[in-house]
């Protein structure tokens, strides 16, 4: 045997897609980073870093941040839930080859990893200047990089299909 799948593997990938969903949430709920700068407090959320580079007037750095710590990442978590969450109600998901390919086209977007080393080399940089305080969003954020990372690389759409001809 060159290749064994692991049990209950697609129950693994959905209990890591669930996860991510609550860590998403809980990302972008509460606060990112809190300076402290002179007596000065300034919370930052993930969305309040896009609005502020919208508003300084860098439109398409604003919009490459959202698309790739937000929105690629929803959709990745989304989707794995559209496929996994039926399969465990033994129902088919509506146009499952187009939900697998645009998992698979979303995917590279996501770059959490890339913003994570980013905001470290801010936090590194800002350490002279103002008290930084990593907030709880930063903590979700971070194991939802991880969770998240887990999920996609569990999920094996072979294993979908093999569920779904048992069931034809």
């Amino acid at each position: 045997m060159l290749r064994r799948r692991p049990r209950n593997g697609l129950e693994h990938t959905l209990a890591l897609a669930l996860s991510a969903a609550l860590l998403f949430v809980a990302a972008n709920s509460f606060p990112f980073l809190s300076f402290d700068m002179k007596g000065r407090i300034t919370e930052t959320t993930l969305i309040s870093g896009v609005i502020d580079l919208w508003q300084q007037e860098k439109q398409e750095i604003a919009v490459l941040v959202l698309f790739t710590i937000v929105v690629a990442p929803l959709c990745q978590i989304a989707l794995l839930l559209y496929v996994l969450l039926p399969l465990r109600w033994n129902r088919v998901p509506w146009h499952l080859p187009h939900a697998f390919r645009l998992l698979r086209h979303i995917q590279p977007w996501s770059m959490m990893e890339v913003f994570i080393i980013g905001i470290l080399v801010a936090i590194v940089k800002l350490m002279g200047m103002a008290s930084i305080v990593p907030g709880l969003a930063l903590w979700s954020f971070v194991l939802l990089m991880l969770v998240l990372a887990g999920a996609v690389a569990s999920f094996e759409p072979e294993a979908v299909w093999e569920q779904l001809e048992a069931r034809a």
